[in-house]
């Protein structure tokens, strides 16, 4: 069981990319207050856990009533996910800064922290290692993701500008090769079945 929980909580962890949205954090909650950055996570993170524990539950109902096979959302989740990570790290424009009274919910909770790559991990994960260990994986990355994020001026201040560029840049590699992976699968699974 401890096996299976690291093994779920490392995919989680980088299709979240905590350290990775750090700077992009920090972007959209620039001229903030610290009061007003916390009020943000404080309404991120609960939407974020909500949202991706809700689709873990119905994700594969909602499947089944639009005969979607998990072969299929490889493939689509998989091209989802590189093209995201291909943007990502081609990237050099700042994001805009978000409202104060909105930006917990979109874009910070969805689809920053809770987006494609966490909604397609998740789904195969509770195939590949079971619903307690998925669980676990996806509650302990967001509350991580929201713990990383409150202290964002400390990290910044502790990896530089270009620490947390470099994190973020490898991160999307990861979730890069991952997208490949998901497609490789799903393709098989089309192929072989």
């Amino acid at each position: 069981m401890l096996r299976a929980c690291f093994l779920a909580f490392v995919p989680i962890f980088v299709a979240v990319d905590a350290l990775g949205m750090v700077p992009v954090f920090i972007g959209l909650t620039g001229g903030m207050s610290v009061a007003e950055r916390t009020g943000l996570l404080r309404r991120a993170v609960p939407v974020a856990l909500v949202v991706a524990l809700s689709f873990l539950f119905i994700g594969k109902l909602v499947f089944l009533w639009l005969d979607i096979t998990i072969s299929d959302f490889l493939v689509a989740g998989g091209t989802v996910l590189f093209i995201l990570s291909i943007r990502d790290l081609l990237s050099f424009n700042r994001t805009p800064p978000v409202s104060p009274d909105t930006g917990g919910v979109v874009p910070l909770a969805v689809p920053l922290i809770v987006g494609p790559a966490v909604l397609a991990t998740s789904l195969i994960l509770l195939d590949s290692y079971g619903i307690w260990p998925t669980v676990f994986s996806i509650v302990t990355n967001i509350l991580l993701c929201g713990l990383i994020l409150s202290g964002a001026n400390h990290v910044s201040r502790l990896l530089g500008q270009v620490g947390l560029q470099t994190i973020s840049k490898v991160a999307n590699l990861l979730l890069a090769a991952i997208g490949i992976m998901l497609v490789r699968r799903g393709l098989f699974e089309m192929f072989s079945g």
